[in-house]
């Protein structure tokens, strides 16, 4: 602790992010990162945009991006948000909409990034445990609440939330003028956005990255989809602290990469075709692998603890993430590479289990 630091900083327990080592060449599997390069047309646009415009500060409006949004979820420009990656929307998110007398509540089993949020704001935070299968009991959250946060789907189990589930707790907090705030990270591979929903709940805000499903971790972009007192708030909250949340070159790759839809949906066939395959390798194996609507998978295996096949993984030259926390200690969350990649970690793995 630094007597330098302003009170209430060393109690802040800060989000731990997945292992990043440099000490030897790994095949990467624990950061949920896609496993194939961005469109050809989003490096050609960054390229582009690499020129004396440099010394300008970037559109803070976000303009031209905001409209390919627009038009890619068909919905008007006013009702887009636009941020430095989906923590930083998160961050604005839980600033603008959860300090109330009643606390906030998210799943036990989560996004772990959602309860040092509530902690920084300082924001009542309740948990609600999810269920021994890892699904959301979705009558639990239908109390007095000052907000509603889901992961759907869920990180780190990568199961999915029905939208009439989704609609009970919208309908439930709109009498109540509270926030259902819905992190959708990963829905592209699996899950149905809850996005068109925006237009009926004007409490609804849906939260989406381009780290994932546009494999565009590096460039930090982010938004929010929400009816425009919701994206009023969250402007707001970005004018209190950074106005320009998107450099140039993050405007130019990402609206390039909504221009290429054909070649994303491509590689998002190839990471579903993938995650069916090693999900059956898997089992073979001996694991227990929840139904992923995810780029991961969740696994368990019957006999051998998840620390140990982590760290024998690891010794192999191949990183997953463990989370040693209650529940979920004797799991794994392996993200899904290439063909290749995984073929090397059921080799392993096998070696591993003998």
């Amino acid at each position: 602790m630094s007597e330098y630091w302003s009170d209430g900083v060393a109690e802040i327990e800060p989000y731990v992010p997945g292992e990043q080592p440099r000490d030897q060449k790994y095949v990467k599997l624990n950061t949920n990162e896609n496993p194939y390069p961005p469109s050809p047309k989003v490096l050609e646009a960054i390229k582009a945009a690499v020129d004396s415009s440099m010394r300008l500060y970037p559109d803070p409006t976000c303009e031209v991006l905001r409209t390919a949004i627009a038009a890619r979820f068909s919905i008007p420009k006013t009702r887009i948000f636009m941020g430095n990656g989906s923590d930083e929307v998160l961050a604005f998110a839980f600033a603008a909409f959860l300090g109330h007398e009643e606390p906030l509540l998210c799943p036990d089993i989560s996004y772990s990034f959602y309860p040092v949020y509530a902690k920084f704001f300082r924001l009542r935070c309740r948990t609600i445990a999810v269920k021994s299968d890892f699904s959301i009991p979705v009558d639990e959250f239908l109390i007095p609440n000052g907000g509603i946060v889901l992961a759907n789907p869920n990180a780190p189990t990568g199961k999915f939330l029905p939208l009439d589930q989704i609609r009970r707790l919208l309908d439930y907090n709109l009498a109540r003028k509270r926030v259902v705030l819905v992190d959708e990270a990963y829905v592209e591979f699996g899950g149905e956005s809850a996005s068109p929903l925006t237009a009926e709940y004007p409490n609804l805000l849906v939260v989406h990255t381009l780290s994932k499903s546009k494999s565009l971790a590096g460039l930090r972009v982010g938004f929010a989809l929400g009816q425009e007192e919701l994206i009023a708030g969250l402007e707001r909250i970005k004018s209190s602290i950074n106005s320009y949340t998107l450099d140039r070159l993050a405007l130019a790759g990402a609206t390039a990469a909504f221009a290429d839809e054909s070649y994303y949906r491509e590689t998002r066939r190839k990471v579903l075709a993938t995650r069916a395959w090693a999900t059956e390798r898997l089992e073979a194996l001996g694991f227990i692998v929840l139904p992923s609507s995810a780029n991961f998978v969740f696994i368990s295996h019957k006999s051998l603890p998840a620390e140990r096949i982590y760290a024998e993984l690891k010794a192999k030259g191949i990183l997953v993430r463990y989370f040693r926390k209650p529940r979920i200690d004797n799991y794994l969350r392996v993200s899904i590479g290439t063909d290749e990649e995984m073929k090397i970690l059921i080799e392993r793995l096998g070696e591993i289990l003998g």
